[in-house]
Order: C-alpha cells, then structure tokens, then sequence
C-alpha cells in the first residue's frame, strides 16, 4: 500500500524520500538569510562613515564577525541547493550532470571557504 501504481513500481518511478528535506533546508536558508541580511543592513546603517578602519574595528567584534560568517555560510548555502535544482532539471545526461554538479559544489565550498578566510583574516587584524 502507498507504493504508487504497478506500472510506477516496476519503472522505479517512485518518490525518493529526499525532497521534503531539501525543500525544508532551502527555506531554513531563506529565513535564515532574511534575518542576517536585515541585521547586515541595519548594522552597516548604524556606522559612522564605511571607511576600512571603521569597518575593520566593526568586524574584530566577534558578535559581527560570527554574524558575518552565519550570513556567509547560510548564502553559499542557499545559492548551492537553488541550483542544484536547476541542474538536476535542466541536465540530462549523466555526465554532464555530474560534471555540473561537481563544478557547482566547488564553486560553493570555494566561494564560502574564501569568505570564511577573509572574514578570519579581519577579524584576527591583518
């Protein structure tokens, strides 16, 4: 019972069991950037002026600076499983679809990794 049709069982065209988890992790990424995102603007609002030392002495913080990293790690994130969606409807082929998703979970842990790295390096006073 609740297998689909007979026809959908023999084809392997059943449920994968892991969209609901992934449609939950894109929205918890959702909320999640909504919030860093208002906290960013309001705290870059509340600076005095946007020069590096004003910056710099803003980011050594280390409520910023964890906040920074958060918004950083909750956007690569979010971008990563946006799309891998499109990816795994758009491409067909298997390997133009492994090629694709390899290249895009590199440029994400890349992209967050540099982030990580520079917000670190600022916060520990290069």
């Amino acid at each position: 019972m609740g297998n689909g049709t007979s026809v959908g069982r023999v084809r392997g065209l059943g449920s994968a069991h892991s969209g609901s988890h992934h449609w939950l992790l894109q929205r918890f990424t959702a909320i999640g950037n909504l919030v860093l995102t208002s906290w960013l603007a309001v705290s870059l609002m509340a600076l005095p002026n946007f020069s590096y030392i004003t910056l710099r002495d803003w980011i050594i913080s280390p409520v910023t600076s964890t906040g920074l990293a958060l918004f950083v790690i909750s956007t690569f994130w979010h971008a990563r499983l946006g799309l891998q969606v499109v990816v795994e409807d758009y491409v067909h082929e298997a390997g133009a679809k492994f090629a694709a998703m390899t290249a895009l979970n590199l440029a994400a842990f890349g992209g967050a990794a540099y982030g990580l790295f520079s917000i670190l390096r600022l916060a520990l006073g290069a």
